[in-house]
């Protein structure tokens, strides 16, 4: 079982949660979902011996991990 990633995008000035190709939302503010995809990941990421993941899209609109629950691949190995 994979990592569960969710995805906390900006769009036309509006923020969206993805998960599964799935979109939800829309959001007025950044915290607002980074809050709700944080409480999401935690159960999930009980669940899933893979744990989870938020990542956050930024300016640049590059996405920055922002929380992680389980294994965590930073820093890497070697």
């Amino acid at each position: 079982m994979a990592r569960t990633q969710y995805f906390v995008e900006n769009h036309k000035s509006e923020w969206k949660i993805s998960l599964d190709a799935k979109r939800y939302g829309p959001y007025a503010t950044q915290a607002k979902p980074i809050r709700a995809t944080v409480d999401a990941a935690h159960g999930e990421g009980k669940k899933n011996p893979d744990g989870a993941q938020v990542l956050v899209q930024g300016r640049d609109r590059k996405f920055r991990t922002e929380w992680t629950y389980g294994k965590d691949p930073y820093p890497p190995a070697g």
